[in-house]
């Protein structure tokens, strides 16, 4: 069974940076899409940050220029840097795995952002 574990989240003020990490349980990793989600309360779940197998990234309007997504495969880790944080990036962040037709998440993390 994969397990996903994430860590970094926290309360930062303004114009501040985090860097989320996810963990994963399987060696098969550098096979598969790792991906970042985000759900603030009374808002859908919505994809923050996307990066494929073969390291092509995309990201939400909403965070180009911020956030960065990047992974290491030696380590079975995804990484999510965010710079210049604002008041609306306040949510729990989750990772998000897809290989071979399945997805796999993490048990969230919470970003609160304020002053």
């Amino acid at each position: 069974q994969v397990q996903l574990v994430e860590s970094g989240g926290g309360l930062v003020q303004p114009g501040g940076s985090l860097r989320l990490s996810c963990a994963a349980s399987i060696s098969i990793f550098r096979f598969s899409a790792v991906n970042w989600y985000r759900q603030a309360p009374g808002k859908e779940r919505e994809l923050v940050a996307a990066s494929t197998s073969g390291g092509s990234t995309n990201y939400a309007d909403s965070v180009k220029g911020r956030f960065t997504i990047s992974r290491d495969n030696a380590k079975n880790t995804g990484y999510l840097q965010m710079n210049s944080l604002k008041p609306e990036d306040t949510a729990v962040y989750y990772c998000n795995l897809y290989l071979g037709g399945n997805n796999y998440w993490g048990q969230g993390t919470q970003v609160t952002v304020s002053s």
